[in-house]
């Protein structure tokens, strides 16, 4: 059979690793100052944009989708030519596919530090940015399918196969949790509330961890490592076994980021059940991995790629065998709003998607400028200073979550709370956070030194623009196939089984809860926000106070007795987006309304060591400057009554009134304490939004 001769495009692949150069840099230097600001505050400088809360959703969306988005479009576009032996299906939409996901994340730099935000955990962008998303992720999903059509492969390698995955999961995904409705150009509401709303957003977030930084990054590891250490992928049968039962299963195991929480319990046990059953497919994929490697551990000694790329098959082997532990409740109830969460996610943001990203810019910088890695030496340095880094930040972190959770749990023997105010509790942390920024700065180094090491590499090489290649047309004469073979040549029918097999699961958890009115009982007593509460809210979530703020009491004695009594899924209807949070760097609010005057709250958001000494939690002078936005009340209200809220007809021409009317009431009782502030100014919404939670029900006192 005549071969055909063809062209490799390098240009997209080298752009794509530049960005995830470049954007790795920036996403690990905002981590490490956030890691900072946590025990010393005032490294925010009083600036809002520069804030913890503003920051750290800066950071995880840099990590995850400008550092390892970037790192997965870098390589698929590199092992999707050669495993199709074709050319990527269309050099514009490769430049418009790039240049369309480095405006999205220069949006979201810019939005987040502004305070624009859903408030969503990885999903903070508002809906112009979501547009994009989309409309970028359809060229993307253009790119792949196109290409394996004109491919000169029969057969599918597995690889290709955790890329087809990811790309209807992450559509679904998606869509269904940006589901929202605009208010204006840079603002919407989630069309969910409360439970319902918490159910999706944690199968989106669940599942962006499964469907986007885990199956390409398998699909990644699947021929990188292969090829780093010249030897074949240890079983064909495994990788089946691997794919199937892992997308299958992923989908189904949101809800155990909900346990013990206001979500019905069959949703939470469903979640449990799945969660466990995750361990047999994950470490599937790492004993596969790492026995590829059977007979050539020698060379794993000198070759940095390969230390590199063993690091992190183990740690995604760690991070997956935890996560499903942390979904016990048992242990749930120990590790849940503390710090091991902390350490459990970098585990593996760090060592699985941070040290294969590292390996495979080692492997393909070279290959593309010609050339050998200007310094061994310098990536063995790499390789040990991040690996000391990944040792120090975690393993503080474990013992700070363990430290946080007994200390939130213990009882003296007359059977009070030994620590009943939360402070004590964080005061004793600082030097486990003083260890993690010692490990982030580690970390960083060993990225500086990198970047150094690339740069000479390309330097004293030439780039390859384009890689001459020859193969055979494919053989499109029909064969007796059978078993998975058969599915590997169809790629159509490949994508809609996949397909299937991540909806089924989604479906069984979404549409009890959505259809069946007894899953979320009502309570007559919640009322909606007042229009100076929902403003309140908005500036309480531009402000990211969910990030160190849970509002979700649960059904623990050490609870109970802190905070009030246990959060009500009926509590939670009129809220959207639900603000339960996934972290306690401070106590939780769901009933802080009532429990201190207003003048307490006005002086702890203008300085917070003088109400509470010690404390690590940054004052926000801008609230005390910013003017409330009360031209877009009648906007929200009108928003809020079409996603349900029962406002009643025409409350808009009227909700400013009353705003001012409330607005007056805080004002006087402030002036009254000796302060004077203005009724136009956020701190005095913020207030009335704080006043408000937990107040709908008669709860039980709480410590002071």
């Amino acid at each position: 059979m005549q071969l055909e001769t063809f062209r490799y495009d390098n240009t997209i692949v080298k752009k794509f690793t530049l960005a995830t150069v470049v954007w790795g840099v920036v996403g690990m230097l905002v981590g490490l100052i956030i890691a900072l600001q946590i025990f010393i505050p005032e490294l925010n400088f009083g600036i809002s944009f520069l804030t913890f809360g503003r920051l750290r959703p800066l950071h995880t969306n840099a990590v995850i989708f400008a550092f390892v988005g970037n790192g997965i479009f870098m390589g698929f576009y590199y092992m999707i030519q050669r495993l199709c032996k074709t050319r990527i299906f269309s050099d514009l939409l490769s430049n418009i596919h790039f240049w369309g996901w480095q405006l999205i994340i220069l949006c979201a730099a810019l939005t987040l530090p502004l305070g624009i935000t859903t408030g969503k955990e990885y999903a903070e962008l508002e809906w112009p940015i979501d547009i994009m998303i989309t409309l970028i992720w359809v060229v993307f999903g253009i790119q792949l399918i196109g290409t394996i059509l004109k491919r000169r492969e029969k057969h599918m390698y597995v690889a290709i196969w955790f890329f087809i995955a990811t790309i209807v999961t992450i559509a679904v995904l998606h869509i269904v949790n940006s589901l929202e409705l605009p208010v204006s150009f840079l603002k919407s509401y989630p069309v969910y509330a409360g439970v319902q709303d918490a159910l999706v957003q944690w199968w989106y977030g669940h599942n962006a961890v499964a469907f986007f930084l885990t199956t390409p990054y398998l699909g990644l590891m699947y021929y990188f490592l292969p090829k780093a250490a010249n030897r074949p992928v240890y079983s064909y049968r495994l990788s089946i076994i691997h794919f199937w039962s892992l997308i299958f299963l992923y989908i189904w195991a949101g809800p155990h980021h909900l346990l013990y929480s206001a979500l019905p319990d069959w949703a939470q046990s469903l979640g449990t059940v799945f969660s466990i059953m995750l361990i047999a497919p994950s470490w599937g994929g790492m004993i596969n991995g790492l026995l590829t490697l059977r007979g050539a551990w020698d060379k794993v000694r000198d070759d940095a790629v390969l230390k590199f790329m063993v690091v992190a098959i183990t740690a995604y082997g760690m991070a997956t065998f935890e996560g499903p532990m942390l979904s016990l409740k048992n242990v749930n109830a120990l590790a849940h709003f503390t710090d091991w969460i902390i350490a459990h996610v970098h585990v593996g943001a760090l060592g699985w998607n941070g040290f294969l990203t590292f390996g495979i810019l080692y492997w393909l910088v070279p290959k593309l400028w010609g050339t050998q890695l200007y310094s061994k030496k310098l990536a063995n340095f790499h390789f040990w200073t991040g690996f000391l880094g990944i040792v120090f930040y975690a393993s503080s972190m474990y013992w700070s979550g363990i430290t946080q959770s007994l200390m939130w749990k213990q009882f003296t023997v007359d059977g009070t709370l030994q620590y009943p105010n939360f402070l004590e509790t964080v005061l004793q942390l600082i030097p486990m956070y003083i260890i993690r920024a010692v490990g982030g700065t580690l970390f960083l180094t060993g990225v500086i030194v990198m970047v150094y090491n690339l740069i000479k590499t390309a330097g004293q090489g030439t780039f390859i623009k384009e890689e001459e290649a020859q193969a055979a047309p494919m053989d499109k004469t029909p064969t007796r196939l059978k078993g998975h073979i058969w599915i590997e040549s169809r790629p159509i029918r490949f994508l809609i089984l996949a397909t299937v097999a991540i909806l089924i699961g989604g479906l069984v958890e979404m549409i009890p809860t959505f259809l069946i009115k007894t899953n979320i009982p009502t309570i007559a007593a919640v009322k909606p926000y007042t229009p100076l509460e929902l403003q309140g809210r908005d500036v309480y979530i531009s402000n990211a106070c969910n990030s160190c703020h849970s509002q979700l009491v649960r059904p623990f004695r050490s609870e109970t007795e802190r905070y009030g009594e246990y959060s009500k899924a009926g509590e939670f209807v009129y809220d959207h987006p639900f603000l339960w949070g996934s972290k306690r760097t401070g106590p939780d609010l769901h009933r802080v309304g009532k429990k201190y005057p207003n003048v307490w709250h006005y002086h702890h958001m203008s300085d917070p060591r003088l109400m509470s000494p010690g404390s690590i939690m940054p004052p926000y002078p801008w609230l005390f400057d910013n003017q409330l936005d009360i031209a877009s009340t009648q906007a929200k209200i009108g928003a809020m009554r079409s996603l349900g809220v029962p406002y009643p007809e025409g409350y808009e021409s009227k909700a400013d009134a009353d705003l001012l009317k409330q607005a007056d009431e805080i004002v006087l009782d402030l002036q009254k304490a000796g302060v004077v502030v203005d009724r136009d100014k956020e701190i005095v919404a913020l207030i009335a939004y704080l006043q408000r939670l937990g107040t709908d029900i008669k709860a039980q006192p709480a410590a002071k």
